[in-house]
């Protein structure tokens, strides 16, 4: 079982929004390759919103491509396992998941905003 910080430190830097947590729980639940297409349909989002999720996942080695269709696909079985505790903790406390998420996309905003920023 992770530490309560490495759990927090792969959410954060695993999940670019949650969108992304969303879709690859989607994509864990349905065991099997999806279209993007099923997939805009099952999570009612936008084809760029799965687009840049997917690209996500893929990149973290979260999920993988099979010709056009999209699995989960965890890299490692350590990986596998975080996914499941960041499930657990997404379904019993969901906000603080969130939290971690939306925290961390702002942590690369504000680093963006800080180098433009006058210096007295």
């Amino acid at each position: 079982m992770a530490s309560s910080d490495e759990l927090a430190s792969f959410i954060a830097s695993s999940f670019p929004s949650v969108w992304a947590l969303e879709l690859l729980l989607l994509l864990k639940e349905q065991a099997r390759p999806c279209s993007p297409e099923e997939l805009v349909d099952l999570m009612r989002a936008s084809p760029s919103v799965i687009e840049s999720a997917l690209e996500s996942l893929v990149a973290a080695g979260l999920a993988g491509f099979y010709d056009e269709r999209t699995a989960y696909m965890p890299v490692t079985p350590g990986v596998a396992r975080l996914v499941e505790e960041t499930e657990r903790l997404y379904r019993s406390k969901p906000n603080r998941v969130r939290r971690l998420i939306v925290t961390s996309a702002h942590k690369g905003l504000s680093a963006f905003s800080d180098a433009f920023r006058l210096k007295d």
